[in-house]
């Protein structure tokens, strides 16, 4: 059986990741999304395995010292991580995998799964980017700011990923991306192809 993909896919903030995996998700079934562990306690509408795991912090932290995360991250006193068992339970059973996450935490699985599609979502623009968080109404001038100051520095790490998508238009960056995979797959295809030819020589 062929593997799946790990397609991980990040960028900075307001650059529309989360519009996008949902957008790839519903039109796209056969794609299964990561699903996190958190020792933050679950909200009334969040449901085990679909929203997150959920788990106390003293099993959160025997699971970093068993290496059981592709990344992990402490944020406002609660941990949060990508489960390496999970995803590669679903690889190996030939299951392509989204998974939405920080800069930061890519770079920690690019480490941990190589194998992985690194893609780097990007706004059609700087002065789009400012627009999009400023409608949002939820940050001060003095957020925004800071926010935007980050953007900057976030954008010198694309280079580290396999692909660079631009976010113009929600369904244009979707289709990018199916391509993407599509390409993955068929690389993926003649690799083993070529295996199986040489091992019969």
């Amino acid at each position: 059986m062929q593997k799946g993909l790990l397609v991980v896919i990040s960028g900075p903030s307001g650059a529309g990741k989360g519009t996008i995996c949902k957008k790839l998700i519903s039109s796209h079934p056969d794609i299964e999304i990561s699903v996190s562990v958190t020792t933050r306690k679950p909200r009334e509408t969040e449901l085990e395995g679909v929203s997150y795991y959920f788990t106390s912090t003293e099993d959160f932290e025997n699971r970093i010292k068993s290496n059981d995360f592709l990344e992990y991250a402490s944020v406002y006193g609660n941990y949060y991580g990508t489960p390496k068992w999970k995803v590669l339970e679903l690889v190996d059973q030939g299951k392509d995998v989204i998974l939405e996450i920080d800069i930061q935490g890519a770079l920690k699985v690019k480490e941990e799964y190589p194998e992985g599609v690194f893609i780097f979502i990007l706004p059609p623009s700087l002065q789009e980017l400012k627009k999009r968080i400023t409608s949002r109404g939820t940050e001060s001038k003095e957020d925004i700011i800071k926010r935007m100051e980050c953007t900057y520095e976030e954008l010198s790490y694309a280079f580290k990923y396999d692909y660079v998508v631009v976010n113009d238009y929600v369904e244009h960056a979707v289709e990018k991306i199916k391509s993407i995979i599509i390409a993955e797959k068929n690389k993926a295809n003649r690799q083993i192809s070529l295996i199986n030819s040489i091992r019969e020589a």
